[in-house]
């Protein structure tokens, strides 16, 4: 099991309140929770996962999902079940558009 810990420069958006939870930690599946904290405008994420030796794939993974949706106070906790790349994907657009119907 690895544990991943990351930092990233926030992109403006920064949700108001709340958070988003999708996925069901699984064999092929992941689940992604986003939750609003006081980051100083940054995010922060934590991976755990089965699968060892990707941290550098997890960093730029997670590094163009706060970037593409200008993400900024959000805390990302991912746990990995062995999911593919579009899995992965998948679940954090999917939590990005759930926090971002929260603030409705």
């Amino acid at each position: 099991m690895d544990h991943l810990e990351f930092e990233f420069e926030g992109r403006g958006h920064s949700p108001r309140r709340g958070h988003a939870l999708v996925g069901v930690v699984g064999s092929g599946n992941l689940e992604v929770l986003l939750e609003h904290a006081e980051l100083g405008g940054n995010c922060s994420a934590v991976v755990d996962t089965s699968i060892r030796g990707f941290d550098s794939l997890w960093e730029r993974v997670l590094a163009d999902f706060v970037d593409r949706h200008r993400l900024a106070d959000v805390r990302i906790s991912v746990n990995d079940g062995g999911a593919t790349p579009a899995v992965v994907t998948l679940r954090l657009d999917q939590a990005a558009a759930e926090i971002r119907e929260e603030q409705s």
